[in-house]
């Protein structure tokens, strides 16, 4: 069925103005994005503390680039999400999660959208060259890639479009750890940061973004290819789908590794442990899900339904965990401890 065949449900009331931002901006999605950014600017400032960094940061300077994150990344993100809407808005009506979004709901215009996101997403971005040029450069570039690349080039296009478009949301990280090290990271080159270990995270989140979102297009069965939008799942199948929702499991797996492997990296020995246990713990997940299980009453997997719900909490208990084993002392840990 072509998507302007398609019928439309009568709109809700409208909710207010402060709410319709607040949808526009995906809020709940941001959350995880700015726990990724937060647990980076914790590890680099304990790690600093114990003397593993050469740069002093006291608990103010935390704090402050704690704050100056969350607002800044909370705006820049919820910019791209707002943009994502106006361009989205020939489909958005069409698809039961995203039919209740405010503009297939007449609450504001897809203008309207635009222009918001626009507005946000500058001022989010322009705000962190307050601590560092690097975090507001990763994070323009963070907009950018999701705007231009991801929203509208590939995600009609390539049924591979949400594996190049993870760029863009694996970049939390970059920009904290940024933002924490801020005139430590003299140099010019945007990608020295002045320690692998943000670019280990950007990985992470990297490999971590297919199977989350391939589980949630399996869930959603059908959605997507109503609307045209080439998920790999509705151009190569749900086997296939699965199978390499495990390739990169295995993947995930091996990162996790980067301790034992590469010493240098700085990361602890004991986060080795903890990744490869909480790697099992979400690729078991994976595993689980079943091509040909049948669906439920609204016609959707539950165990991609699963797999796709655990994925949230893997990803967040990846970054604590670091936290958590950077709290404590390297002496303590002694060969549990960063290796290099």
């Amino acid at each position: 069925m072509n998507v302007d065949e398609q019928p439309v449900e009568e709109s809700l009331p409208h909710p207010g103005w402060p709410t319709v931002f607040m949808r526009l901006m995906k809020l709940r999605v941001i959350v995880l994005l700015q726990v990724t950014a937060v647990c980076a600017i914790f590890v680099h400032d304990l790690l600093a503390r114990h003397g593993l960094l050469d740069v002093q940061r006291s608990w103010t300077d935390t704090v402050y680039t704690v704050a100056l994150t969350v607002v800044a990344g909370t705006l820049s993100a919820g910019g791209s999400n707002s943009i994502n809407m106006w361009y989205d808005a020939d489909i958005d009506p069409h698809m039961r999660r995203t039919k209740n979004r405010p503009v297939p709901q007449g609450h504001i215009s897809a203008r309207g959208a635009l222009v918001f996101g626009l507005l946000i997403a500058v001022l989010g971005s322009s705000l962190f060259f307050l601590v560092h040029w690097k975090a507001a450069f990763w994070s323009f570039f963070s907009v950018a890639f999701y705007v231009l690349v991801y929203s509208m080039w590939l995600k009609r296009r390539t049924p591979q479009n949400i594996v190049i478009g993870g760029i863009a949301g694996a970049t939390p990280p970059l920009i904290g750890w940024a933002a924490a090290a801020s005139s430590s990271i003299d140099s010019m080159n945007p990608f020295d940061l002045g320690s692998p270990i943000p670019w280990v995270f950007f990985m992470l989140i990297f490999l971590w973004t297919p199977p989350h979102f391939w589980a949630l297009a399996l869930y959603r069965s059908g959605e997507y290819g109503k609307v045209n939008i080439p998920m790999l799942n509705e151009v190569k199948g749900p086997e296939r789908t699965v199978l390499e929702s495990k390739v990169y499991c295995v993947l995930l797996l091996l990162l996790g590794l980067v301790p034992i492997f590469w010493p240098e990296s700085g990361l602890p020995l004991l986060w080795a442990f903890l990744a490869g246990g909480l790697t099992f713990w979400y690729a078991k997940s994976v595993w689980d899900i079943d091509p040909l299980e049948e669906l439920d009453a609204n016609g959707r997997m539950p165990k991609a339904a699963r797999s796709f719900f655990r994925s949230l909490y893997y990803l967040g208990w990846m970054h604590v965990a670091l936290v958590a084993v950077c709290i404590v002392p390297p002496t303590w840990l002694g060969f549990l401890g960063p290796l290099a």
